[in-house]
């Protein structure tokens, strides 16, 4: 009885987070092929609240709000990639060279010390900022801040492993240390950074969005969720709030969305949370 309910749980979390990546990856696919769309003005049509025609109403150029919030949340999605992608291969980096012995694992602590000890929000801006914005300045700046905490964790974990039995057999044998770190604490590594990979995806797309809120992120041209908003907030107090709710909701459910793909990433790699 209670491994047939362990495994129907199991079951549903692997149907929730295949849903939702083809929720995602819908509205990714759709939102690359509708950019021209979302740039499209009809001012005769501004300011129109939701209806058959406009889901989501218009904005103050009568561009179909629909159509540019999924172009802009496809943005976001496709930046969300790139950028956890990058933080996840510089934490794995640093996690496995902590390993190599005592003077690298005190660099790795000193450097994701400094990083977690300065306002994420702030370092971001700063790095956004001096790589010139844009968006491959939102891709520095959200992939040289993300990775401290999926270090240190990679880190903790290869130190463990360091102290294994089978890792000081191979030490014992004459294997360098980098060996040991690539073909033997490595696999052990993966699981952990395949989940911590999945985490660093909301966390991206919410810093993509807030930095372009703020204006140090993408471009007033292009179609961003964090335009969007900024946009939306100068027409609350006329009345428009469908320029400000269906983007943070459609926003919302894509965060909530990578979680439930990387809860049900976490139950399926880890032993623990599979036999609980």
């Amino acid at each position: 009885m209670r491994i047939g309910r362990q495994r129907n749980r199991r079951f549903a979390a692997l149907c929730l987070a295949v849903g939702a990546v083809a929720a995602l990856a819908l509205i990714t696919v759709a939102g690359g092929l509708w950019g021209e769309r979302a740039l499209e003005t009809d001012f005769s049509m501004k300011n129109l609240p939701p209806s058959f025609r406009y889901p989501f109403g218009t904005d103050w150029m009568g561009r179909d709000l629909f159509v540019r919030t999924v172009a802009g949340l496809s943005l976001s999605i496709r930046i969300g990639v790139l950028t956890a992608a990058a933080s996840a291969a510089i934490a794995f980096v640093l996690g496995l060279t902590a390993s190599l012995g005592k003077g690298a694992d005190t660099v790795v602590s000193c450097l994701t010390d400094l990083v977690m000890g300065i306002p994420h929000m702030l370092l971001l801006i700063l790095v956004s900022f001096a790589v010139g914005k844009g968006f491959w300045g939102v891709v520095a700046g959200i992939s040289l801040t993300h990775w401290a905490s999926l270090a240190r964790l990679l880190r903790a974990e290869a130190l463990q492993l360091k102290e294994s039995q089978y890792v000081k057999v191979a030490r014992k044998l004459g294997k360098s240390p980098v060996y040991v770190a690539v073909k033997h604490m490595t696999p052990h590594l993966i699981p952990q950074l395949l989940v911590g990979t999945v985490l660093l995806f909301p966390h991206a797309v919410l810093h993509e969005a807030s930095i372009t809120f703020l204006g140090f992120g993408l471009s007033p041209e292009q179609p961003a969720i964090g335009i969007i908003l900024s946009e939306g907030m100068k027409y609350l107090v006329m009345g428009k709030w469908w320029l400000a709710l269906f983007p943070g909701a459609l926003l919302a459910l894509a965060v909530i969305l990578f979680q439930a793909i990387a809860s049900a990433a976490s139950s399926m790699v880890d032993p623990g949370q599979a036999h609980s």
